[in-house]
């Protein structure tokens, strides 16, 4: 149950898995409650099958998957699997084209390598940009082997069909794996032949969208699943690193590790030199043993000039958010339609305006940021979990000084992503440490590192205004938001050019670009640039769409109060899917209308409009999940009760209602909506960290408090069938659940609030001065 590798210098590198779990497996299969001997997943990189001989025929006709002589098919995943169980949804797809025996499929994780094309796991966009790819691979491979076991039976190709594993013909059958063994299967496909191939009718499926057992699962509960944090290479020292005041600009003066020296299995502390200017003033300090490097740490002395940004505080960010999003100069406009805003807005017969705000937000993901790094042949390789290798690989080639294909990034499982690994900066001192001293680097950081170093949601703040014309109906909108952006820190291909030629960050605004019919409407992107200096902006589930929807959603339920209209049928009214909002081929074919079946369908699910017991309240919110491009369609109605006296919000209940195309695999897929829920719900009322003294000011779990197991509401989560194409679906439910739940306490209790999260404090104060404005009128 071991992994093996190479280390630098050629010994065994063992990864065994924690020998407690694997025990308990053992024991298990005693008492007949191991996994079946049929499970084939394969979870760590190039971890071969023990059916697979190198030497022996292997049909692979084109890189993403290969069949051996035993009919067993490896499928090679380019996505990091970080408990979405991506493997199984993107094994699915091929081997439904296949026609395999799913007893026989197993999943490889794939390290660094061109010929994967770009590797970034993220935005929900996996099944959606694999679909097609592996669809026709799966395919390449059907008509290769319907062709060599016809021959192999004897019969024409039209009277054979491949089924389960095998080709059947002629009341006979051959398996894959003896058409391995005996056929000729040197046929390839190019790149456009591949595009060309049909695909099977949707009736046709015998995998997509059926329940079926997960590839993942049982190594990840019996203790064999190999994560980044699990690699052990010998001879390697640890190390943890002595963090500076601030995120950046901080310079190390001195460095005095006199008392740590007492620290038994100690070595010796060092500053790290980056040319890249990812870890800026970082102090790496070796040890023997995990807990030694954790212990000597807090006995270094290290003195720094620390950089600009060391007193910046949350008010700070939020003023100066302000003041850019005052200024009509300032930041990007978006190819939205809005160029009649301003001619609209000034004859509108009535305004609204509302400016709405989040606080930082954290990953707080199980499995510390961690990584192992060493040289060896003039390669420097690095193992660890990573969700966007080709953001991070020329980073670390440039901190190293070295050509980017001197550099390899082993992937391994991840205990948690939700976007932290988009950000490989933790890969970056690992390697330059393994760099200075010339041997095995093994560098995990504790919870209160990881938070310091964490790659948070930056706090926003929104402008939102409309006009109305002579008949109430919304002319114009304008929607305004201000943060720090992850794309400038970290990628800047990802970054776009505006309408009025400034550059932005796409997923600073996304879901600001709407589908509703708002006759002229103007979206601006404006950077946060103190946010942007104070610290890392990195992408967490659902990224922009997370606040952009939190206003957009709110500020429509204000529109519908503020002209007496109901919320549902407002979005329906606005929701008509003309113009720009029309929807195309291949995914966004509906459009808004789509959007307004998932309102419509929750509404009469929730039951919409029926009487409810005194402080208690329906929401509702909708969206298209995060990209026009890719849209999910989703609505959310939230039922919560408010508790005068305390300010303290129970959410009773939560109904969602989602349109993603072809469902691949339903389980899945209903995991990744149950959790993307609850995380918004987590958002919307627990989750959240203030700036102070130029850092975070929460660093463990004991003051950041995510939703508690005793906070979890009851939820409906359904599906609308759908042929279309599949889309994403891990991050495009956590944008309605806050707007839901902002909306059902206004509706509860006439106070609106528009600050994420909503705590029971400032939900306390807002009804004591509604109570006084009241008494005082």
């Amino acid at each position: 149950m071991s992994r093996l590798l190479q280390s630098a210098e050629g010994d065994a590198v063992n990864l065994s898995r924690r020998s407690f779990l694997i025990a308990t497996a053992a024991a298990g299969a005693l008492f007949g409650f191991a996994p079946a001997a049929s499970a084939l997943s394969v979870l760590g990189p190039s971890r071969p099958s023990a059916s697979l001989d190198p030497a022996e025929p292997l049909f692979a006709p084109t890189v993403w998957f290969g069949v051996d002589r035993d009919g067993v098919v490896s499928v090679n995943v380019p996505k990091a699997e970080m408990g979405q169980h991506i493997g199984t949804a993107v094994a699915r797809i091929l081997a439904d084209e296949l026609e395999a025996d799913w007893d026989k499929v197993q999943v490889i994780g794939v390290d660094t390598d061109p010929k994967w094309g770009f590797m970034v796991t993220g935005a929900s966009t996996s099944v959606w940009a694999l679909f097609p790819v592996f669809s026709r691979a799966g395919a390449a491979g059907r008509i290769t082997l319907v062709e060599e076991g016809a021959k192999l039976l004897g019969l024409p190709v039209s009277a054979c069909v491949a089924r389960s594993g095998a080709v059947h013909g002629g009341g006979r059958f051959v398996s894959y794996g003896e058409i391995v063994r005996r056929g000729d299967l040197s046929r390839r496909f190019t790149s456009d032949q591949l595009k060309a191939l049909p695909i099977k009718l949707v009736a046709q499926r015998s995998l997509i969208g059926k329940a079926t057992r997960a590839l993942d699962v049982p190594a990840k509960t019996n203790g064999t699943a190999v994560y980044g944090i699990d690699v052990e290479i010998p001879g390697m020292v640890y190390a943890r690193p002595k963090l500076p005041p601030t995120r950046y600009g901080s310079i190390v003066v001195s460095v005095d590790d006199s008392a740590a020296r007492s620290v038994k299995g100690y070595r010796q502390s060092l500053a790290l030199e980056d040319p890249s200017g990812t870890v800026p003033g970082w102090v790496m300090v070796f040890a023997d043993t995990y807990w030694a490097a954790v212990r000597a740490t807090e006995f270094v002395k290290v003195t720094w000039r620390h950089g600009e940004t060391a007193s910046v505080s949350e008010q700070d960010l939020f003023a100066h958010a302000a003041s850019l999003v005052a200024d009509p100069h300032q930041g990007a406009l978006l190819d939205t339609g809005g160029e009649a805003f301003d001619s609209r807005y000034v004859a509108a017969k009535s305004t609204l305006e509302a400016t709405y705000t989040t606080t930082g937000v954290l990953h707080f993901q199980l499995e510390p940021v961690n990584a192992v790094a060493f040289q060896k042949d003039g390669i420097y390789e690095v193992h660890t979990g990573n969700q966007a290798q080709n953001f991070i690989l020329p980073i670390i080639a440039k901190a190293l000084q070295v050509p980017v294909e001197r550099v390899v990034m082993r992937t391994y499982l991840i205990g948690g992503g939700f976007g932290r690994r988009l950000n490989g900066d933790y890969a970056v001192p690992a390697a330059l440490a393994a760099k200075a001293i010339s041997r095995p680097v093994k560098m995990v950081l504790t919870r209160e590192d990881d938070t310091l170093l964490d790659s948070l949601r930056s706090p926003t703040l929104q402008r939102l205004r409309v006009g109305f014309d002579g008949a109430g109906r919304v002319s114009a909108m304008e929607h305004v938001a201000a943060a720090g952006w992850p794309s400038l820190a970290m990628f800047l291909p990802n970054m776009k050019k505006g309408t009025n030629g400034a550059t932005y960050d796409p997923f600073s605004i996304s879901g600001a670009d709407h589908w509703y019919d708002v006759g002229a409407l103007r979206v601006r992107a404006v950077n946060n640039d103190l946010a942007q200096k104070s610290f890392r902006p990195g992408w967490i589930r659902a990224v922009s769409a997370g606040w952009t929807n939190w206003a957009l959603e709110s500020f429509i339920d204000e529109i519908a109060h503020v002209r007496g209209v109901d919320p549902v049928e407002l979005r329906l009214t606005m929701l008509n899917g003309t113009g720009a909002n029309a929807g195309t081929a291949p995914n966004s074919v509906g459009g808004a209308k789509r959007q307004a079946n998932v309102v419509r369908r929750v509404a009469q699910r929730a039951g919409w409009g029926r009487e409810l017991p005194p402080d208690t309240g329906l929401g509702i919110a909708s969206s298209f999940g995060q990209e026009r491009e890719m849209p999910t369609w989703c609505a959310c109605i939230a039922q919560v009760k408010v508790d005068r006296v305390t300010g303290s919000i129970t959410v009773q209940k939560l109904w969602v209602e989602i349109d993603a195309g072809t469902i691949v695999d339903p389980d899945g897929a209903l995991a990744q909506v149950q959790g993307g829920t609850l995380w918004g719900l987590s958002m919307a009322l627990h989750e959240g960290t203030e700036f102070a003294n130029g850092n975070v000011k929460d660093l463990n779990l004991n003051a950041y408090t995510p939703l508690r197991m005793l906070d979890v509401p009851d939820m409906e989560i359904r599906f609308v069938e759908s042929n279309e194409v599949p889309v994403g679906l891990g991050e495009p439910p956590t944008t309605v659940v806050a707007p839901a739940v902002g909306n059902a306490i206004f509706a509860a209790t006439g106070i609106r609030m528009r600050h994420l999260p909503i705590c029971a404090g400032a939900v306390k104060e807002a009804l004591n001065q509604a109570s006084a404005k009241s008494a005082g009128a």
